[in-house]
C-alpha cells in the first residue's frame, strides 16, 4: 500500500498555526489539495497568502462552531477541487479548570471547542463523500482523522474539562469508525502528547520550569515539533492504512508508559 495522498483533496482545520498548519503545509508539499481552515483569518492570510487559481492551495476563515461556516467550508473547497476525501480535524483549545466551581464553564466550552466542530463537519463532510462515491462498489472513499490528546487517557484535574473533551473526541472516533465503515469511510484519531503548539508555546514562556517537567516525564526527553505529527496522519488519511478504522494512534514520545499523574498532559 502506499502513503501518497498527491492528487487527493483534504481540509485541515486549526491551520492558522501549529500542529494544523504543519499538517496543512505537509499535505501540500506532499501533493493534495488542501484547505487551510480557521478563525484566525489573519494568520491564514499570512501562512498562504494570494492563491492563483492553479495553485493546490486555499484558505477558508470562520468558525467551525458555528454551523453555516461548516456549510460554508464545504462549498469553498468543492467550488475549488470539486471532491473532498481527507478531512483532519485538528482544531483544538487547551484551558485550565476548577472542578470544585458551580461557576466554572469550561467543560461545556471545550466540548464547544475541541468536540461539536469535529462532529458538524464530519457529518457534513461524510455526507459529501458518500455522494461523490456513488455507484463504486471498491477502495477508499474518504477518510477522517481527529487529532486528541493522551490527556483523555490521564487524569489531572487542572485539565478536567480538556481531558473531558479528548475523551468525548475519542469515543466519537470509535462510533463513527462502525457508522462509516459501510460506506468505505475510515475514522481515526491520534493522541498527541507534548507538542510544540501554540497554546504550548505560551504556557512554556509563562512557566519556565515547565518544559523540564514534560522532558522529566517522557522517555524520550524531548517536546516534539508540530511537522513529527504530518507524517502520522498522512499514515491513517493514505491508503497504507486501508484496513484500519476506528482507532486511536498514540503519538507521545512515550509519555503513557509512564504514570505520573501530576504531571500534565498538552
Amino acid at each position: 500500500m502506499s502513503f501518497a495522498i498527491a492528487g487527493k483533496t483534504a481540509i485541515v482545520t486549526g491551520a492558522a498555526n501549529g500542529i494544523g498548519r504543519a499538517i496543512a503545509r505537509h499535505f501540500a508539499e506532499k501533493g493534495a489539495n488542501v484547505v487551510f481552515a480557521d478563525m484566525d483569518e489573519k494568520g491564514l492570510i499570512e501562512e498562504v497568502g494570494e492563491q492563483p487559481e492553479d495553485s493546490n492551495i486555499r484558505y477558508f476563515a470562520g468558525d467551525m462552531r458555528e454551523r453555516l461556516a461548516v456549510a460554508n467550508l464545504l462549498s469553498t473547497t468543492l467550488d475549488a477541487f470539486d471532491q473532498v476525501d481527507i478531512l483532519v480535524n485538528a482544531a483544538r483549545q487547551v484551558t485550565t479548570s476548577d472542578p470544585l466551581d458551580p461557576d466554572d464553564t469550561s467543560v461545556t466550552a471545550m466540548l464547544n471547542q475541541n468536540l461539536m466542530p469535529a462532529v458538524r463537519l464530519t457529518q457534513q463532510i461524510a455526507k459529501r463523500m458518500i455522494k461523490q462515491s456513488s455507484g463504486q462498489t471498491e477502495g477508499s472513499a474518504g477518510t477522517i482523522v481527529n487529532i486528541s490528546s493522551i490527556a483523555a487517557r490521564r487524569t489531572h484535574p487542572e485539565l478536567l474539562a480538556y481531558s473531558v473533551s479528548t475523551a468525548a473526541l475519542d469515543q466519537f472516533t470509535r462510533s463513527m469508525a462502525v457508522v462509516l465503515a459501510p460506506h468505505r469511510i475510515r475514522v481515526n484519531a491520534v493522541a498527541i502528547g507534548s507538542v510544540m503548539s501554540a497554546s504550548l508555546q505560551t504556557t512554556l514562556k509563562e512557566n519556565r520550569g515547565f518544559r523540564q517537567d514534560i522532558e522529566d516525564h517522557t522517555p524520550l526527553s524531548r517536546i516534539a515539533a508540530p511537522g513529527e505529527l504530518a507524517e502520522a496522519v498522512q499514515y491513517l488519511a493514505s491508503d497504507a492504512s486501508a484496513f484500519t478504522t476506528g482507532q486511536v494512534l498514540t503519538v507521545d514520545g512515550g509519555r503513557t508508559l509512564l504514570d505520573p499523574v501530576a504531571a500534565p498532559a498538552h
